[in-house]
């Protein structure tokens, strides 16, 4: 049986007189297009002129590279082309009014793990589209201050080993791979879904004197390993790229943190809740997983500012779960035991 094309799936999802669907789907098609874009100038490497060193910071103070302007630059132009009333960046202050009638925005993280550039590790582009509500030309910044329960559809382009979209509709999240044979998307995996029960857990480790007790006592067990109250083996994986860490848990399993800490700055942790948990929850919970701020589920956190920040917890919903509980009720988790612990919530 032959993989269905990207373009098959945007058609069947489009069905017959749905102008909001026709608008998502060219959406889709006009991000494909970019990305394609994007990944052959990654694909040049220090070669080329986009790979030159940081130029400074953006607006909400993270070191901006030549290449985060030049796939915002890209993800803009290519959005002139698409139904798109108002674009918002990470990389820019303000979003941009495209087109005041159109009934779409569109929030993106041109560049996400930007940082890992020059090693060779995987980056991406995060995007989340909404519904263009109120006064796009009046108050440009009103549809990205929406819930995540109202997107209308969320993905990333992973550029990888593979070109890969990770898409959901708002029916399951689907994967997609190009074929350099073909010259377009050609769906790999249908429907993911992520196993509730996780046996690897994501985070910087290097920050565990910064986190909150809650944090320290979920990772400390987990470490305990097979001898401690989890009474199984986890691994620990870090690759400081958002994308690359949430498809490794659509392909196998496993926990995303990052929390905030006592750091100046990371009280409220530091991935965007528009731009990148937002989208990223979408995709998770469309797979089956969940996804929280330690507590509260994030699809549910209304942004009160634009590049607003927040800590993030997603992948394996039992996982989740009890990381929630680690925060606000330790005492219900059974299989812990002064056994266990060299320290508790409650005490030092």
């Amino acid at each position: 049986m032959t993989a269905a094309t990207l373009d098959a799936v945007l058609n069947s999802y489009v069905g017959s007189g749905h102008a909001r669907r026709a608008a998502i789907a060219a959406t889709v098609h006009e991000l494909a297009q970019a990305a394609t874009k994007i990944r052959s100038t990654i694909n040049q490497g220090a070669l080329g002129k986009a790979f030159a060193a940081p130029r400074g910071a953006n607006t909400d103070g993270d070191v901006q590279r030549d290449l985060d302007i030049f796939a915002d630059d890209i993800l803009l132009d290519a959005m002139r082309h698409a139904p798109i009333g108002l674009y918002a960046s990470e990389e820019l202050d303000q979003p941009v009014l495209l087109d005041k009638d159109a009934e779409l925005a569109i929030a993106v993280d041109p560049l996400d793990g930007s940082s890992n550039i020059d090693t060779n590790v995987s980056i991406g582009t995060i995007f989340s589209l909404l519904p263009a509500t109120g006064a796009p030309d009046q108050n440009p910044a009103a549809p990205f201050l929406q819930a995540g329960t109202n997107q209308l559809a969320a993905g990333f382009f992973i550029y990888g080993p593979q070109l890969a979209l990770v898409l959901t509709l708002g029916s399951g999240t689907h994967v997609f791979v190009q074929s350099t044979r073909l010259g377009t998307f050609v769906q790999a995996y249908e429907s993911r879904i992520v196993p509730a029960r996780a046996h690897e857990f994501a985070i910087n480790a290097a920050n565990y004197r910064h986190w909150d007790e809650a944090v320290r006592l979920y990772v400390d067990d987990c470490m305990k390993g097979s001898e401690g109250p989890r009474e199984r083996d986890f691994n620990m994986r870090w690759i400081a790229s958002l994308v690359a860490d949430c498809y490794r848990i659509l392909m196998r399993g496993g926990v995303f943190l990052y929390p905030g800490d006592q750091r100046r700055g990371y009280g409220n942790g530091r991935l965007r809740l528009v731009y990148e948990a937002n989208p990223i929850a979408y995709l998770i919970e469309q797979a089956g997983g969940a996804a929280t701020d330690t507590v509260d589920r994030i699809l549910e956190i209304p942004p009160q500012s634009l590049h607003q920040r927040v800590p993030l917890v997603f992948g394996s919903s039992r996982e989740v779960a009890r990381i929630a509980r680690y925060h606000t009720d330790p005492s219900s988790i059974g299989e812990r035991s002064p056994l266990f612990g060299n320290r508790g919530l409650f005490r030092a």
